[in-house]
């Protein structure tokens, strides 16, 4: 049997409950079978800045998403050509996993920006996207609207980023209830962020 995919891609940098709020709700309320979140790996181009190494941050969502059977984390683009697109990585997963069906998870302000992404003529006739919204300025474009690959899911508005987690850390607010507690444990042992 077939198994529909979501792929929700991220720095995590930290995963917070706001991603796992929208991963489980892709993985309930609509007809995905899993969610992978895939951790985006660091381009050696930019600049580090907060950045943490690839694979504490792959350590961090393993950790926040470990009780649940329909979300994994994933480190498929780690060994991939950098910078990963997208479009490359499909190609990969569909290769490696032939009875997987794969469909990508976004936020509304990435949607606006698809047409950016290198071949997003292809994926958008290829893939399905599962859009969750978000508190942008920017309505989603005409284009996008009534797009037979795009679905847009009510999921919960989470109005958290991992920015404000960092800002936080750094500036040493308690934010324990925005991490799993496996997660802060982590972060707190490692002196991350601060």
């Amino acid at each position: 049997m077939q198994k529909k995919v979501g792929l929700y891609f991220g720095s995590f940098n930290p995963i917070h409950i706001g991603h796992v709020v929208i991963a489980n709700h892709m993985v309930e309320f609509s007809d995905l079978d899993e969610v992978w979140m895939v951790v985006t790996p660091h381009n050696p181009l930019k600049k580090k800045s907060t950045l943490l190494a690839d694979r504490d941050r792959l350590d961090m969502v393993y950790r926040a998403t470990k009780e649940y059977e329909n979300i994994i984390a994933s480190d498929i683009e780690f060994n991939l050509p950098q910078p990963s697109y997208t479009v490359n990585t499909l190609a990969h997963l569909e290769e490696k996993h032939p009875r997987h069906q794969f469909a990508l998870i976004m936020g509304e302000d990435n949607l606006n920006t698809l047409h950016k992404w290198k071949n997003s003529d292809i994926i958008l006739e290829r893939y399905e996207v599962f859009v969750y919204p978000r508190v942008t300025n920017s309505e989603v474009k005409e284009e996008f609207k009534n797009h037979p690959k795009i679905t847009q899911v009510k999921a919960p508005i989470m109005q958290i980023s991992s920015t404000f987690v960092r800002n936080a850390i750094r500036d040493h607010k308690r934010i324990t209830p925005l991490l799993h507690p496996e997660v802060w444990k982590y972060i707190d042992e490692m002196n991350f962020y601060r």
